[in-house]
């Protein structure tokens, strides 16, 4: 009996402490030293539960630490069993291994997904949950036993047991990537539009979007991103281009009314004599008529002038006749 049949004769989730240990040990390989650890990463956000302080208790953080945990220990064993190849490469097959659907299927051919505490028990939520319990449980070995532990785990119970690193490495799965090769070498107009995002009975949020070719409509795809939706619709609709000839008769057909009202020439040519002076003529002196002279009521509105306001003579002071006389005597003598 492998581990996956003792799972399934133990009535999970209702597990004691007791068969969590013997679940875990079956998955992992080895005994939990902190089993609190591993019960966290197995409860999903959905049930709502706080602790004392009231702080949710849930295997987000877990999974926080075992996603950055689960790259660096991919990395190091992709870098290492692909001797000489080039940094892309490497890159591509890390991110395969760890994609959130390739740990779905771990969770799900491990029994991992079998342990998970939520408060659904309908397996609608795909490989979203089953990854992020996965990931959760690898921050749980991390902070249990080390990075050595998470080392030995997914090289002799994973790619040792379960997933082939030369089949994953080497297969393609990028289809939205594929489609659009596949439309940019054709010439033709690829779209991806948003149709609708919704909530499941979780609360986590599900995209749907669909493909259009030239306007053509091509396949919906759900996700719980949309990164998720855009890759199922491409894959079916690649597979609709393999099967129905007549949709990429279609999709041509679009294509040769855009491009032949794209090529289609002006009727009428602009005539290339026709003048075209910008330059403000000038008028000279002599033949510029002279400017109006506005009546009082037409200046209303102009800025305010002064030129029309002149002073009013005023009778002189004692003073001012004293000193002009002053003055006067004083010049009458210089002049003697």
């Amino acid at each position: 009996m492998n581990y996956r049949d003792i799972i399934d004769a133990l009535c999970l989730p209702f597990l004691d402490e007791k068969e969590l240990r013997r679940a875990l040990y079956g998955i992992l390989g080895f005994y939990p030293h902190d089993i609190s650890l591993y019960k966290q990463a197995l409860l999903h956000k959905s049930l709502g539960r706080r602790n004392e302080k009231g702080r949710p208790q849930n295997n987000e953080r877990l999974e926080f630490l075992g996603d950055a945990v689960l790259s660096s220990v991919v990395g190091d064993i992709v870098y290492r069993h692909f001797e000489g190849k080039r940094e892309g490469f490497l890159t591509n097959t890390r991110s395969k291994l760890v994609s959130r659907e390739t740990l779905g299927k771990l969770a799900q051919e491990m029994g991992v997904a079998h342990l998970i505490k939520s408060s659904t028990h309908t397996t609608s939520h795909n490989s979203y949950m089953n990854g992020n319990a996965f990931e959760a449980l690898v921050g749980a070995i991390y902070l249990d036993r080390g990075y050595d532990a998470c080392m030995r785990f997914m090289q002799k119970r994973i790619l040792a047991q379960v997933i082939n690193i030369d089949k994953v490495a080497y297969k393609e799965v990028n289809f939205k990537s594929k489609l659009l090769e596949w439309s940019q070498k054709n010439r033709v107009k690829a779209e991806f539009r948003e149709l609708t995002k919704t909530l499941d009975e979780n609360k986590s949020p599900v995209f749907t979007c669909q493909v259009f070719l030239e306007g053509v409509e091509g396949c919906t795809g759900t996700g719980y991103s949309k990164k998720e939706s855009q890759q199922n619709a491409s894959k079916d609709t690649l597979q609709r281009l393999r099967r129905e000839p007549q949709l990429i008769d279609a999709v041509f057909a679009a294509k040769a009314d855009r491009t032949k009202m794209e090529e289609e020439p002006v009727m009428v040519v602009p005539d290339l004599e026709q003048e075209q002076n910008f330059i403000i003529e000038q008028k000279t002196k002599e033949t510029e008529p002279a400017a109006p002279v506005p009546k009082p009521s037409e200046t209303d509105d102009e800025e305010f002038s002064l030129d029309d306001i002149t002073a009013t003579p005023r009778e002189k002071t004692r003073e001012e006749i004293i000193a002009e006389a002053e003055a006067a005597a004083f010049a009458e003598m210089e002049q003697r």
